[in-house]
Order: C-alpha cells, then structure tokens, then sequence
C-alpha cells in the first residue's frame, strides 16, 4: 500500500493540517533540540573565526 492509497479517502484538512500538527506535537521537542543545537554550532564556529581572524590581526600589527 503506498502513501497515496492511505490518504486517497481523507479529506484535505486531515492531510494538510491534522497531520503536521500531529507531528509537531509528537517530535516537535525533538526538532527544536536539533534547531537549537545547529544554531548553537553556527554561532559558535562564527565566534571562532572572529577571533582567530582578531588575533592574527593583532599579532600581524605588533610584528610589523
């Protein structure tokens, strides 16, 4: 049985708005955590180019 033949007899709101909802209800923790946790890696691989590019700047201006 494919996707198509499960949800051929619902109607549209039962395939477009119960279901997500239902999916956000049950996994919805789950997908902020991920968010959170990818926002978080993110911020902080920025942070470590901005001051490895801050530092090389230092050093390059007191050796110079």
């Amino acid at each position: 049985m494919t996707t198509k033949g499960i949800f051929r007899g619902l109607p549209w709101w039962v395939t477009w708005i119960a279901i997500p909802v239902l999916i956000l209800a049950v996994f919805g923790g789950l997908i902020m955590s991920v968010i959170g946790f990818l926002v978080s890696f993110v911020f902080k691989a920025l942070l470590l180019v901005a001051l490895i590019a801050g530092l090389v700047y230092v050093v390059r201006k007191f050796t110079a």
